[in-house]
Formats: structure tokens, sequence, C-alpha cells
């Protein structure tokens, strides 16, 4: 299985609208790549290492498909309306990263 994970860097003057990245992104990710999708979740850092630090992100999501093949041809045809709507939600650079998923 492949992850793919995007991670949203905490920065103090960041701006970051998570009602609208679970209500309104999450769901468009979800209705544009269907069953491509196995499972997904979105973590809002709360802390760093401890309660005192702050969270060296302020999301991270992440999302599951069968495979590499399968994601590409799943977010390829819709990467550009995808990457259009991050502007109504933030202005953070993302960082992405895929990842093989092994099973435990």
């Amino acid at each position: 299985m492949i992850k793919l994970t995007v991670l949203y860097p905490n920065d103090t003057n960041a701006r970051f609208d998570k009602a609208y990245y679970v209500k309104e992104h999450f769901d468009l990710l979800h209705d544009m790549l269907g069953d491509a999708i196995i499972d997904s979740n979105v973590n809002f850092g709360i802390s760093g290492g401890t309660p005192d630090q702050a969270a060296p992100y302020i999301v991270i999501a992440n999302i599951i498909f069968q495979s590499m093949e399968s994601f590409q041809s799943a977010f390829g045809p819709h990467a550009s309306k995808i990457s259009a709507d991050v502007k109504n939600f933030t202005d953070i650079k993302s960082q992405i990263q895929l990842s093989e998923v092994a099973g435990l």
C-alpha cells in the first residue's frame, strides 16, 4: 500500500482554516479520488515532544491507496483542481511524502 502524507508546518503567522479543510477540502478529495482511497485521517497538532512545546505541524493528513498506480491514476486527472483549492484554507507551503506502508 501507498500512503500520501501532507504536512503543514506550524508557523505563528500561518493561516489555516481547519473547518474548511475537514468539511470542504477533504470532501473534495474523497469525491474526486473515490474508491481509490482505502483509508484517510487528519491530525491536528496540539504539542511537540512535551506539552509545553509547540507542535511542529499544524496539520498532518494521510491518505492510503492500494498502490502507486492507483494513486497516480486517481490523483493525476484532478491534481490542478485539488491544488487550486489550497488557497481557500491556508497560506502554508505543505510538505508531501509518499510512503510504502508495511503491515505489522
